[in-house]
């Protein structure tokens, strides 16, 4: 009976061993596709996880990421040898013993659970863990028919495990295993990877973890959110412990270290990557629209499109970080001070107003029109206009942007945050190298949390007396010296079909001098580029303007010499770089190239250049804009003299009526920079024309700027005169000379009734 009994006993155990092999042999196969797939081994020798794509300035340093899962890669010899250490001994002690399956630990688990009744874990292993992590076995994406058997889903889930976990054995070694694991792991808090958890928990690098810290890490692989010491800081401190007394127990550490560690509380140094924090945030959305747009454009080796998102791509931009930064401060320092200005002159009055000074009714009511959150409410209550009204005056909880006190908790309405919002004054910042076309630094408003629009390259305004150089310089390419003479009188250009055009200077005088072209630039004197204009025509003044770099519609009107129609401050360095760059125009660019996430190189962007103008009227035309630093009274004699002192600067101001719009373009041998400043609408700006002058509200930028520019001498951006052709001039620039060679000047006279051009 005996023997009976135990024949039953090896027949049962062999029919199970061979059933579990069938088993498994199915699984692996997935048989009729009764279980899912599993990874092939092109997969598995080239395991895919979501890996962000991260954005590097020109000298080296992470501006930001773009990421679904926030997750950089490190290699095993990025990580701390404790935070290996801790690994092993909380999660799998006999790692390097096993070959992807421990039996031992299956076995204990087994005896406990079914036996003893008692929780023991799950047993399974790092590379059984890995191999979760990297081919979501748990997902219903990779479930077969059997799956959706109660009781068998885990069993088939657990056998894919081990399957891979043995795959990846063979495929990898065991410090790969490691390292695969701490890549592929999730933390808590959008942190994905080793590499983001230590930056978000503690700002550090993994390498850099010390043994407490790594230990806070390693127990969150239990449960994230139930182990985190930002929000259960007494569970976090618990389970840190017990990764602590792991490792004593398997002699990572000693007892008195064990005693000693477990007694520290936890320091963080918390802070969730966001793509509101950080450098260059306005920068990086643009830049990640052009990245989306080559994406789509570009395709991998397979026929796939590349994902942002996802593939782990290096970008490396032009942008420098020191330069963004002194950027960025720039910007702070005076918009701040400025705002305060802004609403001094403001007090309780609305700022925004018609030509006469008078506030501009509905205005709100009409703004508000152009929102999501009016197009939303317009859709809910299509039918119920008056509840629309209801909605956007009643009161809710909201942070809102205020320079004095940061970000402010408050109670207010839609209409409420519009009137707030509406108030603050916005501007735009560029800077770049003239001789490469890189942007060095792009500040695209105050703060792109709240204010998400773009005025670099995205918003266009009036430019104002900032487009006169286009004039002057269709004057120079057309034989006129820099000293040719007109006398500053009204001056009226008639067009059959337009009305006559007369303009007036910004002060409303005319001093009926005679004064060079050079001076009235310097001066931003409306009459003498008017009668340029009328000189030179709109036709040959728009053709000038579009060769040497604009690219937006313009007007062939007389009006257009002061600026009347909108452009870009993008599109305004990239001209007023001709200038510098001895008239060859270099289309501004901010990316210099892409790499796959092994360093593989995709794209190399190459600057788009042509030659636009001759080199001595490029230089003529520096020339011209060192007038505002160097003649009497010129627009940029405000610039303090320790930024001009032992240097060449070329600059112009510009603003438009009612000072809707202030701007600034300053050049030096080695940087080309502009600057807007206004109200998000034209119709809110200062009430003083004075206030609101480019020299007052633009230009401060541009100078606090070069300031910090010039004091680091870690640039290598110097003082210094521009470069001069080798050629010497053929056009005469030393006005005393040039008055002796030739009577060039004489008054002139014109018939009113008389049609121009």
């Amino acid at each position: 009976m005996t023997q009976k009994l135990i024949k039953y006993i090896w027949i049962i155990f062999a029919a199970g061993l061979l059933g579990f092999i069938i088993f498994v042999w199915s699984v692996s196969v997935n048989f009729l596709g009764l279980y899912g797939e599993l990874p092939n081994f092109k997969s598995l020798e080239n395991p895919q996880s979501e890996l962000a794509s991260e954005l590097y300035s020109a000298d080296g340093v992470l501006l930001g990421t773009y990421f679904r899962e926030n997750r950089s890669p490190v290699n095993y010899n990025d990580l701390a040898p404790n935070l290996i250490n801790a690994l092993i001994a909380t999660e799998d002690i006999r790692f390097k013993e096993h070959s992807g399956i421990d039996f031992q630990s299956m076995g204990r688990v087994l005896f406990k659970s079914l036996i003893l009744r008692q929780g023991a874990g799950g047993g399974s292993t790092l590379s059984q863990q890995t191999a979760k992590n990297l081919f979501k076995t748990r997902t219903s994406e990779s479930q077969g028919l059997l799956s959706k058997v109660p009781g068998l889903r885990m069993l088939i889930i657990k056998t894919k495990e081990w399957i891979v976990a043995a795959k990846l054995e063979k495929a990898y070694t065991k410090n790969e295993i490691l390292t695969l694991y701490l890549n592929t792991s999730e933390f808590g808090s959008n942190a994905y990877g080793i590499k983001t958890a230590a930056k978000t928990f503690f700002d550090k690098t993994p390498n850099d973890l010390d043994i407490q810290e790594s230990a806070v890490l390693v127990g969150l692989f239990k449960a994230p959110t139930y182990y985190s010491p930002v929000f259960n800081p007494e569970n976090s401190l618990r389970r840190r412990n017990t990764v602590l007394a792991q490792m004593e127990k398997y002699d990572f550490i000693t007892k008195a270290e064990f005693d000693s560690l477990k007694a520290l509380p936890i320091e963080l140094n918390y802070k969730v990557q966001s793509h509101n924090e950080g450098l260059a945030q306005y920068f990086r959305e643009v830049a990640k629209a052009e990245l989306i747009k080559w994406t789509k454009e570009n395709l991998k080796p397979d026929g796939t499109s590349y994902d942002l998102y996802g593939d782990g791509l290096k970008i490396y931009v032009t942008i420098d970080s020191r330069m963004q930064r002194y950027a960025e401060e720039a910007v702070d320092e005076h918009m701040r001070d400025l705002q305060k200005r802004f609403e001094q002159e403001m007090g309780n009055r609305d700022p925004w107003i018609d030509e006469n000074g008078r506030v501009i009714p509905n205005f709100l009511e009409t703004q508000v029109k152009r929102t999501e959150a009016y197009r939303n409410l317009a859709r809910r209550f299509e039918s119920h206009p008056d509840s629309i009204q209801i909605k956007l005056n009643e009161k809710k909880r909201m942070r809102i942007f205020s320079w004095d006190k940061g970000e402010i908790d408050t109670l207010m309405s839609t209409m409420d945050s519009l009137r707030h919002y509406k108030k603050h004054l916005q501007t735009g910042f560029v800077s770049m190298d003239p001789e490469t076309g890189h942007i060095k630094a792009w500040v695209g408003g105050i703060n792109q949390k709240y204010f998400k629009y773009d005025h670099v390259r995205q918003g266009k305004r009036q430019p104002g007396s900032t487009f006169k150089p286009f004039v002057y310089a269709a004057a120079i390419e057309n034989g006129y010296s820099p000293c040719y003479s007109v006398i500053d009188q009204p001056v009226e250009i008639n067009i059959p079909g337009q009305p006559t055009w007369s303009p007036k200077n910004a002060d409303g005088k005319f001093t009926y001098e005679k004064m060079t072209i050079r001076l009235a630039m310097a001066q931003s004197i409306n009459s003498v580029t008017a009668y340029m204009m009328k000189k030179l025509s709109p036709k040959v003044v728009v053709e000038t303007a579009r060769r040497l770099g604009i690219t937006s519609d313009l007007e062939e009107v007389p009006a257009l010499a002061l600026g009347t129609n909108d452009v870009s401050i993008y599109e305004m360095i990239g001209a007023f770089g001709t200038f510098v760059n001895k008239g060859e125009h270099i289309t501004p660019f901010f990316i210099d190239r892409i790499e796959d996430k092994n360093g593989n190189l995709l794209h190399q962007f190459t600057p788009r250049k042509r030659p636009a103008m001759s080199e001595e009227h490029a230089y003529l035309m520096v020339y011209m804009l060192r007038g505002g630093f160097e003649e009497e009274r010129g627009t940029s004699q405000g610039v303090p003299y320790a930024l001009r002192e032992g240097n060449e600067l070329g600059g112009k101001t510009g603003t438009t009526q009612n000072a809707s719009d202030g701007w600034y373009m300053g050049i030096s041998k080695d940087l080309v920079s502009g600057v807007w400043v206004g109200g998000d609408d034209r119709a809110i700006h200062f009430r003083s024309w004075a206030n609101g002058q480019g020299g007052r509200t633009a230009r401060p930028i541009w100078v606090k700027y070069m300031e910090k520019v010039y004091a680091d001498q870690s640039l290598g951006i110097t003082k210094g005169p521009f470069p001069r052709p080798e050629r010497p001039l053929s056009i005469e620039i030393d006005c005393d000379q040039y008055e002796r060679q030739s009577n060039r000047f004489s008054d002139f006279d014109y018939d009113a009734k008389k049609n121009d051009f």
